[in-house]
């Protein structure tokens, strides 16, 4: 099978009547994934992060790599199609609790911007190189695919957000640094 290569974010925390736990609804939803005209190359190991937003529960996050034949808008509603055969209901309140949640990260044909309301579509997904839920997974699977705005790998970006940053000094006061009065 040719096509295009797709790098997908997927995310749950809540259950499922019949597929269970969030990890348990990840792993059905990449099931379901690799599927007719399209094939899971490879699956990230799935992790568990605090939420965004509003809700309270924690997530189980993962990313596959996905081969189809589609065009990123068609990837985008069989995507969608497929949220919504696991319950998701869109509410637009955002970061809300959800059953499942599949994002396009990135494709092999760079940049893309498409579709309008619902549907509309933006790859590189916009806010990506800022979530290491989405890093993290994407980086065991793809870290060497390189972000086409800003020319970094997976492995780089994820790399930016969880390396440790020199702690900032707080300044010393005058009294203290020997620009008061010299003592005789």
């Amino acid at each position: 099978m040719s096509g295009h290569r797709y790098l997908i974010a997927l995310g749950s925390n809540m259950r499922h009547p019949h597929h269970g736990a969030p990890r348990a609804v990840i792993a059905a939803a990449i099931r379901a994934l690799d599927h007719g005209k399209s094939k899971v190359l490879a699956a990230s190991p799935v992790i568990e992060t605090a939420p965004l937003g509003p809700s309270r529960r924690r997530y189980a996050n993962a990313a596959v790599l996905l081969r189809s034949k589609r065009d990123p808008d068609e990837v985008l509603h069989k995507l969608q199609k497929l949220e919504r055969k696991f319950g998701r209901r869109r509410t637009g309140q955002a970061w809300s609790a959800r059953v499942l949640d599949l994002d396009i990260v990135l494709w092999n044909g760079g940049a893309w911007v498409g579709g309008e309301g619902d549907t509309s579509l933006v790859i590189p997904h916009p806010a990506f190189r800022e979530r290491a839920f989405v890093l993290r997974p994407a980086a065991a699977i793809a870290g060497h695919w390189r972000d086409p705005l800003t020319g970094l790998s997976v492995r780089q970006l994820s790399a930016r957000l969880t390396k440790p940053r020199p702690a900032l000094r707080a300044p010393v006061p005058p009294s203290k640094c020997g620009s008061g009065p010299v003592a005789q």
